[in-house]
């Protein structure tokens, strides 16, 4: 029963940002990502991650397409 509202909490969690990255996406018309960062789900617009790689905050030639690729959602 613990797993199951695990699984609730998670999905939860998922669609809880991916209304935030879509809200703020249309508020600035800006590219958002919601990715797996600090061990939660994060909203980041696609100029914060740029400024972290190169803040050298990913492992060395991480680029934004391998950041995109592996996010969880991607707005337009």
């Amino acid at each position: 029963m613990f797993k199951t509202i695990k699984k609730y909490y998670a999905a939860w969690l998922y669609k809880r940002a991916v209304r935030k990255a879509k809200k703020l996406a249309e508020l600035f018309g800006m590219k958002y990502y919601v990715i797996h960062l600090g061990g939660s789900l994060k909203v980041v617009p696609k100029q914060t991650i740029k400024e972290l790689i190169k803040r050298k905050r990913f492992r060395k030639g991480v680029t934004v397409e391998d950041i995109e690729r592996h996010a969880l959602f991607v707005t337009t």
